[in-house]
């Protein structure tokens, strides 16, 4: 889902701004693709794949983030 907002709006930015105040996403991890970068899209992609063994493809990760995995690529960057 959060891969997915990069879709919505023109700027990363946007999107953490809009996750921090419209969904309750804790600030002080900077928005969803900042965490993301901060975490590390590969180690995201992880517990996403053992979320999706355990509790089925609605866990299933983007093809975004497959690739920007692969490439060693952030949001930010």
């Amino acid at each position: 889902m959060l891969a997915n907002l990069i879709v919505v709006f023109n700027k990363k930015t946007d999107g953490d701004i809009g996750a921090v105040f419209g969904l309750g996403f804790p600030p002080m991890k900077g928005g969803p693709f900042h965490f993301m970068d901060t975490y590390g899209i590969s180690n995201i992609l992880d517990v996403m794949n053992n979320f999706q063994s355990e509790y089925g493809n609605r866990f299933a990760p983007t093809q975004l983030l497959i690739n920007m995995a692969s490439e060693n690529k952030k949001f930010y960057s």
